[in-house]
């Protein structure tokens, strides 16, 4: 095990190193400067189409609702990573960290938009009749690169086990037994069941449940963060002030700066976790809107845009600027992950703020493991052919309770290690194929644009 995980951390080091962070960030620089910068342009049409959509049915072909695809992408993306990972990029780069998730989701907001845009457009049936679609089959259909395909579904089939599933099985264990004593084994068990009962109904059960879950949750732990920063308002500025400036200043400078802090630690861990939180150019959430219903691609790429700026500008904001007003992050340099962002929680709000935080992480964590894996089958079944589900489903469960068992400490760190670079061996497939099919991506927009101008959609 030790000789993997330094095989791992080898790799790791090139996947996240600069030139992958430069691909990030810039595949999505380079495309909102093409597309007229959507995340700006449609920013009141974003809130318009998905509050004003919710309940009520739209035209064209897919399986799901608009709706009910955003709500398994956020389940999928509002994770872990919103509390544990968010704090453990604060930990390890400062507060500059978080400005670069900002960046990361400002830029993230198009590369989303046009992934799912994409997947949305060369979206085909199953052999069930089911609609399938994400960067496998736009590399194939669009490109004519089956190879590249393969590839990114062999790896989206198991990153999905640890991003995806052991890691939030994880949490959702940590998170119980650290605010209600439960052991970890029993919330195992507890974990395997439930997600049984969802999966087995297949993608239309995994978005009933996570269309109910995903709005009580998000709106379950914004309350309670708000209220952990409203306690600590007059400090907001500073907190944001000192993002900003340690993001390009020497974070070392900072008044009880823990020993490390360095602006290529904000710079590396800010983009690193805002990737793992919102999953822009992952290539991850596409495999779920391919499956709405529909009539226009960019429609359904505006979901995208809202999927990102709730994951990272909002909920991941809320959770570091709760940390950084009650200055936790200084004060307890020993704690990382949940454990900090529970803290801070636990500073303000005393044993409610353990339950919020820990009952918040267990509904993220939990929801995360339902919308991974239809992520996960649909890479399964891409290689091997509807036959697998049966099996992938079993897995699937079984790591559930290994992952919950698994305890923290260096478990946990291993588990996180190689999450990360599965996440960076997703990226890069599928960022080549984003900018490979930039000009179809505006070809999409410019049509979606002229049809509303022309009122023939709306």
């Amino acid at each position: 095990m030790e000789a993997f995980m330094a095989i791992n951390s080898y790799v790791n080091g090139i996947v996240w190193g600069p030139p992958m962070l430069a691909l990030l960030v810039g595949t999505g620089i380079y495309l909102s400067v093409i597309l007229g910068f959507p995340q700006v342009r449609y920013f009141g049409f974003m809130f318009k189409e998905v509050l004003g959509k919710i309940g009520k049915k739209s035209g064209g072909e897919g399986t799901i609702s608009s709706f009910g695809a955003l709500s398994v992408a956020l389940a999928s993306t509002v994770g872990s990573g919103n509390i544990a990972g968010a704090a453990t990029a604060l930990h390890l780069g400062g507060p500059g960290a978080l400005f670069w998730m900002w960046i990361t989701a400002i830029f993230g907001m198009t590369t989303k938009m046009t992934e799912v845009s994409l997947a949305v457009k060369f979206r085909e049936k199953d052999a069930a009749g089911n609609w399938r679609g994400g960067t496998m089959y736009v590399m194939e259909k669009a490109l004519g690169q089956k190879w590249l395909a393969w590839l990114f579904a062999f790896f989206t089939t198991f990153a999905a086990f640890g991003i995806g599933n052991a890691i939030q099985a994880n949490s959702t264990a940590q998170a119980l037994e650290l605010g209600f004593g439960v052991p970890s084994y029993v919330s195992g068990v507890a974990i395997a069941v439930l997600v049984a009962l969802v999966i087995i109904g297949g993608l239309k059960r995994i978005s009933d449940v996570t269309t109910y879950l995903v709005p009580f949750m998000a709106i379950f732990y914004v309350i309670g963060g708000i209220a952990v920063i409203i306690m600590h308002a007059d400090l907001i500025p500073q907190a944001v002030g000192n993002a900003v400036y340690y993001a390009f200043n020497d974070p070392m400078a900072m008044p009880g700066a823990v020993a490390g802090w360095s602006i290529k630690l904000a710079l590396t861990k800010g983009v690193a976790r805002g990737v793992f939180s919102n999953e822009a150019g992952l290539g991850s959430a596409p495999m779920v809107h391919a499956t709405a219903i529909t009539d226009h691609p960019a429609r359904q790429g505006v979901y995208g845009l809202f999927e990102v700026f709730m994951d990272t500008i909002v909920i991941c904001s809320i959770t570091c600027i709760g940390i950084l007003t009650t200055g936790t992050l200084t004060a307890r340099p020993d704690l990382t992950g949940a454990q900090l962002t529970l803290t801070a929680f636990q500073t303000v709000l005393g044993t409610p703020g353990v339950w919020i935080m820990s009952a918040g992480l267990a509904m993220f964590a939990f929801s995360t493991i339902l919308g991974w894996y239809w992520y996960g089958e649909t890479g399964a079944v891409y290689i091997f052919g509807l036959r697998i589900t049966p099996v992938y489903k079993i897995l699937w469960i079984g790591v559930c309770v290994i992952g919950a068992w698994g305890g923290g400490g260096q478990f946990l760190a291993n588990i996180w290690d190689l999450s990360d670079t599965m996440n960076g061996l997703m990226a890069a497939p599928n960022l080549i194929a984003l900018l490979w099919l930039s000009n179809e991506m505006r070809k999409i927009v410019k049509d979606f644009d002229e049809k509303r101008k022309k009122g023939t959609i709306k």
